[in-house]
């Protein structure tokens, strides 16, 4: 017995140390995405409309009538003449002549269009502030691969600190009459908000 409370003490206090800084972010962005129409959002919005030049729009139609990649030299014209860095690979649509490609961020929704027969483009770039990212870092929204890795084992190492912790009040529910009464109220309360929402 000695040994397994040991042992979950040490699971207990690793998977806490570990996970708390994460708990407390998730934790506040909970209570921040509950909230969301409660808290101001300050929106910056940068428009670029401008005409591709019609050399770089020959060569564009030129390509395959399927390619649905942002030419690297419409790219290189945006970065010299706008200032605006677009990641080459990304996948766009490209349907009846007009070229779409969205480009969301976490707290950022950014897109662009493109008619390649008369060269008109127009990019479009939303940023939400602070909150927004922090929000759509909570749920994996428009992340890269390694934050969904980081939800995951984050996800299985708060499960344990939570079984772990469950264990420890079984082994000392003895000492503390009050044990079982607390669990059985974290237990039931969301269970009765669940279903009184239900109906």
């Amino acid at each position: 017995m000695k040994i397994a409370l040991g042992n979950a003490r040490q699971w207990h206090w690793i998977s806490a140390a570990i996970c708390s800084i994460g708990m407390l972010f998730f934790s506040w962005t909970g209570i921040t995405l509950n909230h969301a129409g409660d808290i101001p959002a300050n929106s910056d919005i940068t428009t670029i409309e401008t005409e591709l030049p019609e050399s770089i729009l020959q060569a564009w139609r030129s390509l395959d009538k399927h390619q649905n990649i942002l030419p690297n030299d419409v790219r290189k014209y945006l970065a010299d003449m706008h200032n605006l860095t677009i990641k080459g690979g990304l996948q766009g649509e490209l349907s009846d002549g007009e070229f779409y490609l969205a480009m969301p961020n976490p707290g950022v929704d950014a897109w662009l269009s493109v008619d390649i027969e008369s060269g008109e483009l127009i990019y479009e770039r939303t940023d939400r502030g602070w909150i927004s990212f922090f929000n759509d870092l909570h749920k994996g929204r428009y992340t890269n691969e390694a934050w969904r890795w980081f939800i995951d084992i984050f996800a299985v190492i708060s499960i344990v600190f939570c079984l772990s912790g469950l264990w420890l009040l079984y082994k000392q529910s003895g000492f503390r009459l009050s044990t079982w009464p607390m669990v059985s109220l974290g237990v039931l309360l969301p269970l009765i908000i669940i279903l009184m929402s239900l109906h």
